[in-house]
């Protein structure tokens, strides 16, 4: 039986997030799931969310009512991951204390906007960075609030050039996380669709999807 994913798109146009999800889509059926993608978000806490595998929310902000959130919580919980890229995870939900304590990471600044910095790979022996050498990309450098029990992949290094009173600062880019049975992924990268049709920002995010999945 092939595995379930839900992807559930939505918020910031800026972000691409409709193109975005449908990314994710793609990468996941290609590797044998059965893929549920909407925009509507009570989804993510409906009565059977529980049965999916995998929950990505490619969403900015948002809000889901209590006992869908909690049902969403229960889920992770009990095992099916959930997984996120820049702003998915990062801005979701920003209401949301539950919530946030599952994605493990808050996005909070992104100096300079778009600009090209350096993604330094620092775990080459994990399955989700094996044989993908540090690289430039151009895009948003997000500074993250980020919860410590978070397993870093990949960081970044803030030159204090937009921010002088951050220079010097090492940030995540990639890591993965347990609550309680579910995994958990982020990677910052991937600002708009365009930034996942190839290269490590794709293959991060293929990897992290099949990683995170129960």
């Amino acid at each position: 039986m092939a595995r379930k994913a839900l992807v559930v798109w939505g918020g910031m146009a800026l972000h691409t997030p409709e193109r975005s999800a449908h990314v994710v889509r793609d990468l996941l059926e290609a590797e044998g799931f059965a893929v549920t993608l909407t925009p509507d978000y009570d989804a993510l806490g409906a009565e059977d969310v529980g049965s999916n595998d995998l929950v990505v929310p490619v969403i900015t902000d948002g809000v889901l009512a209590p006992e869908r959130m909690a049902r969403l919580i229960e889920a992770i919980c009990a095992g099916t991951g959930l997984a996120g890229f820049h702003m998915g995870l990062a801005t979701s939900f920003r209401a949301s204390v539950p919530f946030r304590y599952a994605a493990s990471v808050y996005w909070v600044q992104h100096p300079g906007d778009i600009i090209t910095y350096r993604v330094d790979v620092t775990r080459p022996d994990h399955p989700i960075m094996a044989g993908i050498e540090s690289f430039e990309h151009t895009s948003e450098q997000y500074y993250l609030n980020y919860d410590p029990a978070v397993e870093v992949l990949a960081t970044t290094t803030f030159s204090g050039e937009f921010h002088p009173w951050r220079k010097g600062v090492v940030m995540p880019v990639v890591f993965t996380t347990m609550h309680d049975r579910g995994r958990v992924f982020y990677s910052s990268l991937g600002h708009t669709a365009d930034e996942l049709m190839a290269g490590p920002p794709r293959e991060i995010l293929r990897r992290g999807l099949l990683w995170a999945a129960r």
